[in-house]
């Protein structure tokens, strides 16, 4: 990896050897071919987030409302993780893998009501500044070539403005303005002083002077920062929006769960190679995640690969274990759109291509509850409704096999749950930008809410017998099964996304053959 430069963020000034004559400056800055900017038509979100944004404008009138992209996050050392921007602002911009760190969504009030959008970013330096080959973080010699805000405007369908235009925002902000809090803690902490002393005359974190504001333009990196509480509604607002989604979102999700089929596709045809390293769980991984990188943007998540008895821990992401001939494996994955919208998909195949008697009990008993949750999902009925049906079915099973003390009718009592004890996970979560998708809603708009066509959401319910539970039979010890499929709520019912992919125990030993078949 290139090494930076002493007048580049972060920078290691002992190990730099970047010019820094005037001689080097000038030739750098010369000869350059001149850029034309092709402009280019805009994305086909961009009217989507546009009525996502005339719609909080409906619910915030006469705020200010400041949506942050979020900022870089180190790693280690000098080294970032990828960007990712905040959820909000790509649900209101439409800018997801290729937008820039540090931007800022400001919806301003306007005269006539409601509020008018402008983007701010840090534009491309010209070659005429050291920037462009002398920052790491964001010069083009080190990350290649940046939008200009023209390109961006037309791209997005929104007025654009340069970063240092923010300071003003900043500056004259007063009690009607809120921001997404947690998304860029360095411009929350900027706008609390200046929100406090503009009601004031006092800044809560010391009486700010005109240094204090630039901050958000001079650096590229926001550092750690206090955030006092305030603007919940915002975030609460943005993550009930997002429950029901539009037809653009569910476009996308169609299109995560095609690339998701691809990726168990592509592991299940290198079993041979998988089961023949001493880590295969890693291999596992790594196919998934190429995947991920050829269709889309990246995993959603952390893959989980979890084999033999790794399968009973239900976030088990290490992936160090071995693939055994014999096993189960648990894999749950979901490819991540250029978008950000992810699926979220989980299938537990038998290592050698077919199940043994018990696992195939096991598993089966898993998709019949999976099977009887689907089956009441319909506008009307409640979220909670879908895992309360897939628990019934997960005690009575487990009271057949004889490990609760107590029937299952008495198992599903509020203050028993014995079953409980071989699925403590919940049944369904939303997805869509988010793998747990919608996080700030209201209880009573989640797991109390009433389904309403548009929205999406996993039903994922499963089976764990860890290998020292002295409350199941031996040959019990140490399986795991989940199936998770991605559901989309109709008008008429529910429609399973990902029903293409091999659900049945019979369709999975026959999608496992036929894969075996082509090598």
């Amino acid at each position: 990896m290139a090494e930076q430069t002493d007048t580049a963020p972060r920078a290691t000034s002992n190990r730099s050897t970047t010019p820094g004559s005037d001689t080097f400056k000038r030739y750098i800055g010369s000869e350059w071919a001149e850029r034309t900017d092709i402009l280019p038509a805009s994305r086909e979100e961009a009217p989507f987030a546009a009525a996502r944004r005339a719609r909080l404008s409906a619910a915030y009138p006469g705020k200010r409302l400041v949506i942050p992209a979020g900022r870089l996050k180190q790693r280690s050392n000098d080294t970032d993780f990828p960007f990712r921007a905040n959820t909000a602002f790509t649900y209101l911009t439409g800018w997801g893998s290729d937008s820039e760190p540090g931007s800022v969504l400001v919806l301003e009030p306007a005269d006539g009501g409601g509020h008018e959008a402008s983007l701010y970013f840090r534009e491309r330096a010209g070659r005429d500044s050291d920037e462009f080959y002398a920052n790491p973080e964001i010069g083009e010699f080190w990350i290649g070539p940046r939008p200009s805000l023209a390109q961006v405007a037309s791209d997005l369908g929104l007025e654009t403005l340069g970063i240092a235009g923010l300071d003003a925002v900043v500056a004259s902000s007063d009690e009607n303005t809120l921001v997404l809090r947690d998304a860029d803690p360095e411009l929350t902490l900027l706008l609390d002083i200046a929100v406090e002393q503009a009601t004031t005359g006092q800044a809560t974190t010391g009486q700010q002077d005109e240094a204090a504001l630039p901050a958000i333009t001079s650096s590229p990196r926001a550092e750690e920062a206090d955030t006092a509480s305030g603007s919940e509604s915002l975030e609460q607002k943005l993550s009930e929006m997002r429950l029901v989604k539009d037809e653009y979102e569910i476009a996308q999700m169609r299109l995560a769960v095609a690339a998701t089929a691809r990726g168990f596709d592509d592991i299940i045809a290198d079993l041979p190679r998988i089961t023949s390293h001493e880590r295969g769980e890693r291999l596992v991984e790594g196919v998934f995640n190429g995947r991920a990188r050829a269709d889309g943007n990246a995993v959603g998540y952390d893959t989980i690969a979890a084999s033999g008895p790794h399968a009973c821990i239900l976030h088990w992401t290490r992936n160090d274990g071995p693939v055994v001939p014999g096993d189960l494996i648990l894999i749950d994955a979901g490819v991540e759109l250029d978008s950000y919208y992810t699926a979220d998909i989980t299938r537990t195949l038998p290592v050698d291509g077919r199940f043994g008697d018990e696992q195939r009990m096991i598993y089966e008993a898993v998709r019949e509850a999976a099977d009887a949750a689907f089956a009441i999902v319909r506008p009307g009925i409640r979220f909670r409704e879908i895992h309360a049906t897939a628990m019934g079915v997960i005690a009575q099973k487990t009271a057949e096999w004889g490990l609760l003390p107590v029937t299952a009718e008495e198992a599903i009592e509020p203050e028993n749950q014995q079953h409980r004890r071989y699925m403590v996970h919940g049944t369904s979560h939303h997805l869509g930008l988010d793998v747990h998708d919608c996080a700030k809603a209201r209880r009573e708009m989640y797991l109390d809410g009433v389904l309403e066509a548009g929205m999406v959401f996993t039903i994922e319910p499963g089976l764990y017998f860890q290998p020292d539970d002295l409350t199941v039979p031996e040959s019990f010890r140490g399986i795991g099964v989940r199936i998770e499929d991605d559901i989309l709520v109709t008008a008429t019912g529910a429609e399973n996304l990902s029903a293409a992919i091999p659900r049945t125990a019979d369709e999975v030993e026959a999608w496992i053959a036929a894969a075996a078949s082509k090598r």
